[in-house]
């Protein structure tokens, strides 16, 4: 197996055994032969190229010569190792951070080896649970490797994971080429935002890396906070304290600066789903004949869930709010480019002062009267 980016063995996580586990427990995808699957990836591949123009033209974001980031058409390992080696870059100061406490005397190295495989075997199962649900990903952080290529300028690539998008059009019974262009539609529409914008991926980094930086290094606090969380999640809460029903375990376990930070970084994904969302749902009427079929069917899938356990799992890893940001992303952009065109809709673009608070996504109106009006003298 190839090593993720080294020495990926050693310290606070095992990503190679993140990858081990995670390609071992996903599920196969759906059943088509070799020439069915290769004819997958070449229409996959000309759908991005299209989507690509038609996304430019209906936001005027963006130039030919700023999509610099390579398209991967990939199966369920294959995404797998994409986003280990996201993680691990994207974590890698918070580990260091983790480790350089931790210490190099002999116990804490061999408690360390221990901690970094039982991590990895936890990485690997929660990876394989996302890997067979993901249909594409324009991943920001993505460093290059020998086998995962990504952009010149500041990383980054787009995948789309063939057997999942298979799977839901066969799930759905949606006409197929109609489907794999409505979702390259959405995806294309992140490669546009982060290549379009140059500012946007390093201010997505610092917040993130903000975030990451407010962590309790100290285990045993981090033990103590996922307990109570735990505890919370069971009803083991002492009477009279307030509810946390509403939030997810990796709310629960944040400090308040650290909510401070999620609920600017909730703002901009937000306007990032919502803003691919109301891309596809703009483009889809003259490019997808059946768009109107597909967008209700997956709606409902969304709505849903897949059982009762994926939708515990959706509350406990705050999917469940990913899905609130598509809905209410979509509406603050529709109400905006109502009311002030998308050429005015894309001062948000301006500078992370431009962006929309969390508030502003709820009431877009806000918005508008800070970046459009002057207030009067």
């Amino acid at each position: 197996m190839t090593s993720i980016g080294g020495a990926a063995s050693s310290g606070m996580v095992d990503w190679n055994l993140a990858v081990a586990t995670a390609t071992r427990l996903v599920r196969p995808g759906p059943d088509v032969s070799r020439d069915e699957a290769r004819a997958v990836v070449a229409e996959l591949r000309r759908h991005a190229r299209s989507a690509e123009e038609h996304v430019r033209g209906f936001t005027n974001l963006g130039t030919p010569e700023t999509h610099d980031t390579p398209l991967l058409v990939v199966d369920r390992p294959g995404w797998v190792r994409a986003n280990v080696a996201g993680f691990r870059e994207l974590l890698k100061p918070l580990l260091d951070k983790m480790q350089e406490r931790r210490g190099t005397s002999p116990g804490n190295v061999v408690m360390g080896a221990v901690g970094g495989k039982v991590t990895g075997v936890e990485l690997g199962m929660l990876l394989s649970f996302l890997a067979s649900r993901v249909l594409g990903q324009y991943e920001t952080f993505a460093p290059a490797t020998r086998d995962l290529p990504a952009g010149d300028n500041g990383g980054g690539r787009l995948l789309l994971v063939a057997p999942n998008i298979v799977h839901v059009e066969r799930e759905l019974d949606v006409e197929p080429h109609d489907f794999r262009l409505w979702v390259t539609l959405h995806e294309e529409t992140h490669r546009t935002q982060f290549t379009a914008v140059p500012w946007l991926r390093d201010h997505l980094e610092g917040e993130i890396q903000a975030f990451l930086a407010e962590t309790d290094v100290d285990p045993t606090t981090v033990l103590e906070r996922v307990r109570e969380a735990a505890q919370s999640l069971v009803g083991g809460r002492p009477e009279g304290e307030e509810g946390d029903e509403g939030r997810s375990l990796v709310e629960i376990v944040q400090t308040p600066a650290q909510r401070e930070i999620l609920g600017r970084l909730t703002a901009v994904m937000s306007l990032l789903e919502g803003h691919a969302d109301y891309v596809m749902d703009g483009v889809g009427p003259e490019v997808v004949p059946s768009v109107a079929e597909i967008r209700e069917k997956f709606q409902q899938r969304r709505a849903k869930g897949a059982s009762r356990l994926d939708m515990a799992l959706r509350k406990l890893l705050g999917l469940d709010a990913k899905l609130r940001q598509y809905r209410d992303g979509e509406r603050f952009v529709r109400a905006v480019v109502d009311e002030v065109g998308m050429e005015g809709f894309n001062r948000v673009w301006t500078s992370p002062n431009t962006l929309p608070t969390k508030a502003e996504i709820g009431k877009p109106a806000d918005w508008i009267t800070r970046v459009h009006r002057k207030p009067e003298a």
